[in-house]
């Protein structure tokens, strides 16, 4: 008899501590050791927060005009999202850390699995050689679990950065002494992929805490609440069966919107705004080599506003030919503006959403496109986006993107582009 002997999977999950907060230090180092919080678009609410701050209870999700007089009293640093920033940070901290596996999956923007599978190295010298390496070569620090598991791996992140490793920002699951004893110690909402609304589901079938859900019948959980619980119940038992994803799966559709910084009534002030959603939708869908059928454009008003009325509406366009062209975008996202707007209203939040995507170049001709008409569109809007790239976003932009300004996002704590904006890294 044959018997084949199969490597035991090994996952590392290597995640940014308190990512934003910090990005804000990495060219701040005063800031080091004082507490930070960083403000969601608009300035509006707390969406991250640094260990310090923590610790003084600031709640997430706390109205900033609520706590602005405690937050200055305490000498809390505020600042205003960067996300530029914080995403050109967070590709160089992938970059750093897919040259440690041979595969990798970028799982959010401070978050990245690695395959450590097979590595003939101490997993736990090896991944503190990479947490050294992350922070010397882009100033952020990070903690790495790591477990035969996605799910374990993720939770061995969470308890390294809680105190539970004797290494300091690595935790290996298979060194612990009594994983059973931890397992117990954790609520169900604090594993990978357990909402709120499971946990109560769970705990009406008499599961209350991470250990018993391990415990139990992975076939009888997935009766109860599918195929994902079932995952979930076998990798907590150490079996493998969330595998590295090394490619993200396609888009199903691209939403760009935004909040504006102040209420809007004028439509020229709305039609600058769909304008730079349009834009920015266009090139997502060309950075991702896809093309769109339909294109939807919506207003809002404010669903806070109690003290005028309330409106909202959308408008859909479907095109004879899929595209990714921005002045076709922004033509359509026009039309469909005028369309929807109404006078009298005070316009809190408008948006593009693009519902059908397929591969660019896929789409037959009908007997009346030109193929060099399509050549030329598509080499112009090669030019546009190489432009862009090479000396910053909007280098080159269309005019409609700029007859107004008065849409565009409050931002009155921003730091510098530091690593984007050669005027702003003269800030330094």
């Amino acid at each position: 008899m044959l018997f084949i002997r199969y490597k035991q999977h090994m996952f590392a999950l290597a995640d940014c501590n308190n990512f934003y907060a910090s990005c804000e230090r990495v060219f701040q180092p005063h800031l080091d050791g004082k507490p930070i919080v960083i403000l969601s678009n608009n300035d509006g609410c707390v969406i991250a927060r640094s260990n310090e701050a923590k610790k003084l209870q600031i709640a997430m999700g706390a109205p900033y005009f609520k706590i602005q007089n405690y937050l200055k009293q305490e000498g809390i640093a505020v600042y205003s999202s960067n996300y530029a920033l914080y995403g050109d940070l967070s590709n160089r901290v992938m970059q750093v850390l897919s040259g440690f596996a041979p595969r990798a999956e970028i799982y959010s923007i401070d978050e990245c699995f690695l395959d450590f599978t097979g590595l003939p190295y101490d997993l736990t010298e090896y991944s503190l050689k990479i947490c050294k390496t992350v922070k010397q070569w882009t100033g952020i620090p990070i903690s790495i679990g790591i477990a035969p598991t996605k799910t374990l791996a993720k939770l061995a992140n969470r308890l390294a950065k809680k105190g539970y490793s004797t290494t300091g920002a690595v935790l290996d699951w298979r060194m612990l002494s009594n994983p059973n004893e931890v397992l117990a110690s954790v609520a169900l909402d604090d594993l990978w992929g357990i909402s709120r609304r499971t946990m109560v589901k769970l705990q009406a079938l008499g599961i209350n805490t991470a250990l018993e859900l391990a415990k139990s019948n992975p076939k009888q959980m997935r009766q109860h609440l599918g195929v994902v619980m079932d995952r979930i119940v076998c990798e907590l038992q150490g079996l493998s069966c969330i595998p590295l994803e090394d490619m993200p799966p396609p888009r199903k559709q691209i939403l760009t919107s935004r909040s504006f910084g102040e209420k809007l009534t004028n439509f020229e002030d709305l039609r600058a705004a769909v304008s730079h959603f349009a834009t920015r939708s266009a090139e997502k869908l060309r950075r991702q080599q896809l093309a769109t059928t339909v294109l939807t454009v919506f207003v809002a008003t404010s669903p806070f506003d109690t003290q005028n009325p309330q409106y909202s509406n959308s408008a859909t366009i479907i095109f004879d030919q899929p595209t990714n062209h921005s002045a076709e975008l922004i033509y359509a996202a026009h039309h469909g503006l005028k369309r929807i707007f109404k006078p009298g209203f005070s316009y809190q939040r408008a948006g593009v959403i693009l519902p059908y995507l397929l591969p660019a170049g896929v789409a037959q001709m009908t007997l009346f496109d030109l193929e060099e008409n399509t050549n030329r569109t598509n080499e112009l809007m090669a030019t546009l986006d190489t432009i862009n790239q090479r000396y910053g976003k909007k280098s080159i932009h269309y005019a409609s993107e700029i007859i107004s300004s008065r849409w565009q996002m409050r931002q009155q704590f921003k730091s510098p582009s530091y690593t984007t904006r050669w005027g702003e890294f003269y800030a330094l």
